[in-house]
């Protein structure tokens, strides 16, 4: 084996792992959102069922959500119920939202920190709808009745509340009274982020004793569409009995039905960065469930903790405790309820993947200089600077053996020269000049070696975290988590034409493809000239692969690039290496 062909396996490898990302991930994610985004608008042209709830004297399971019969805008459908009395403003630091009277549903809720685009002033991100809206989506509390004759309220259910707005400062009590003797109570408490407190109380003033199940359930209708990517997970998701599930839509349009008994956890349905999750008390057991069910062409997702029966004496008070998360996955908020509230692995709500153990140290570490530098992009750069002091001595190593084969360069031509198609000989006898001139030439894939895994862990972290999303940088790139807005196709805007996204080859990408080429020049050329044609594409291609990536991503690896260049050239004229570029 010559001394390039194990460099050429490692870029092999890279370039194999890139253009599978395209065929394997982009591809089919566009074909996916195209037919999401078809059967979504079927879903809003077509009638919705209503499911009735499931209620019999052998019930085990919570109710299934219905569907209001025709979708209709939802903000005026939230404004109408409004202007009805029938329902309850939320105000708190960062939510927008209101409380149905109609079922005690949680059902509108929106972000004030986060928006659909970079301008402050497009709408916010609405995490939850009321049923009846094109999208809906919401959350529901209460008890399923061991007999069919106790009534119990319902999806129908009009509530009297206490207070007509919820806030941090002040939690407030929906009532309802079921005329047997069972009086109901529903305190809803929110602190200043996204984490809701929801207590339900049955009082029984009759002369007979009840016997109630408690339930949440968080239901969404239509499929939605998702990013696509296999590397990040979007749909059901939960900890149950201490080990993530992650539940992909299509599997469980496929199983219908996923159950679990657990202690404690949580379990929800995540997007790439919202999540909507219900948190049973954590010493309690559960039954935990991921459904499926359909109706006139139409999905229904929904994920639900039934609890374990509790009997209501005459004159005697039953209740429970639940929690739901409805808003971003912030990194360290997540982590502090976890923390605070003992909520079991809350943080895997964050997909950060296999190379967890990297990719979430990694954050802190840029959230860190992103607090003292005020820009993820100038973030980024510091990042990669002490990454490249942290693996500075192997890299030096690496580069003065690259320079030392370099070096050989003419005694290898004349080798080659000499021995002409006798390989074996040739190998021979570079064997014994490496070993005369105590050159490695195994020492050039390190570099690569090590700077995979920091490159897709870092990959990871702009993809994932919500912190990255719209996190401008410099000039043109106002979203580091998006790939750059320009291309070389249109004179990066000067031409009034807005190429195909397959031509959309922005700035950044191309600075990462030129320090490519131009480090590729320092290095010692291949024997082979196969080898040497195979090196002089990749540039090009990798130009073209990472156009679609992050522009963070870009970023970093432009630089890495070019503190590389440096570094290699100051180690090339200090062993009095001629450079040639």
């Amino acid at each position: 084996m010559n001394e390039q062909n194990n460099l050429v396996i490692a870029i092999a490898l890279s370039v194999a792992i890139l253009i599978g990302f395209q065929l394997i991930y982009e591809v089919p994610r566009q074909h996916e959102a195209a037919q999401q985004a078809a059967a979504l608008k079927s879903s809003a042209e077509g009638d919705l069922a209503t499911l009735p709830p499931v209620a019999a004297p052998s019930v085990t399971t919570a109710p299934i959500a219905g569907a209001a019969p025709k979708p209709r805008d939802r903000t005026e459908l939230v404004a109408e119920q409004a202007t009805s009395r029938l329902r309850l403003k939320i105000t708190s630091p960062r939510i927008n939202g209101t409380i149905n009277l109609t079922g005690g549903r949680l059902d509108d809720i929106s972000l004030v920190d986060y928006h659909e685009t970079p301008d402050p002033k497009s709408p916010e991100i609405v995490v939850l709808s009321p049923a009846g809206s094109e999208h809906p989506y919401y959350a529901e509390f209460g008890w399923v009745p061991a007999e069919i004759r106790v009534p119990v309220p319902d999806a129908n259910t009009v509530w009297t509340a206490s207070a007509t707005t919820l806030t941090p400062e002040k939690p407030l009590t929906l009532s309802w009274d079921n005329g047997q003797g069972l009086i109901f109570e529903r305190e809803i408490s929110i602190d200043l982020n996204y984490m809701f407190r929801v207590t339900d109380r049955v009082r029984n003033t009759g002369d007979q004793p009840v016997t109630l199940l408690p339930y949440g359930l968080v239901t969404r209708l239509g499929t939605p569409q998702t990013a696509g990517y296999y590397i990040m997970h979007e749909g059901p998701i939960g900890v149950l009995d201490g080990a993530l599930s992650e539940v992909k839509y299509k599997d469980i349009s496929e199983k219908k039905l996923i159950e679990k008994s657990t202690t404690g956890g949580w379990i929800g349905i995540t997007d790439k960065y919202w999540l909507v999750t219900l948190v049973p008390d954590q010493q309690k057991s559960v039954t935990a469930r991921f459904l499926y069910t359909k109706s006139k062409g139409d999905d229904r997702y929904q994920v639900d903790i039934l609890g374990e029966p509790q009997v209501a004496k005459p004159g005697d008070t039953i209740e429970t405790k639940r929690r739901l998360f409805a808003g971003a996955k912030e990194v360290k908020l997540l982590d502090s309820y976890a923390d605070n509230l003992e909520i079991k692995k809350f943080d895997l709500a964050v997909d950060f993947g296999w190379f967890y153990f990297l990719t979430k140290p990694f954050f802190y570490c840029l959230d860190l200089l992103h607090s003292l530098l005020g820009n993820f992009g100038v973030a980024i750069l510091v990042f990669t600077v002490i990454v490249k002091a942290v693996v500075y001595p192997l890299a030096n190593q690496s580069y003065r053996s690259m320079s030392k084969m370099k070096q050989l360069q003419p005694q290898i031509a004349a080798l080659r020269e000499r021995c002409g198609e006798d390989k074996e000989r040739m190998n021979k006898e570079m064997m014994e000049l490496y070993k005369k001139e105590k050159a490695n030439p195994l020492a050039g894939c390190l570099p690569i070696l090590v700077q995979i895994p920091v490159f897709f862990a870092l990959y990871k972290v702009l993809f994932v975290t919500i912190e990255m999303r719209h996190a401008p940088f410099f000039g043109w790139i106002h979203d580091l988590s998006a790939p750059d807005p320009t291309s070389i196709f249109n004179l990066f805007g000067l031409i009034p034409f807005t190429p195909p996204q397959v031509m959309m080859i922005g700035v950044w990408p191309l600075v990462m493809g030129f320090t490519m080429w131009f480090q590729q020049k320092l290095n010692p050329a291949p024997p082979d000239p196969m080898q040497q044609k195979v090196f002089a594409v990749l540039p090009f291609l990798f130009t073209y692969m990472l156009a679609s990536f992050p522009a963070g991503l870009v970023i970093y690896w432009a630089w890495n690039n070019l503190l590389s260049i440096a570094q290699q050239w100051l180690i090339m004229r200090g062993m009095g290496v001629k450079v040639n570029t």
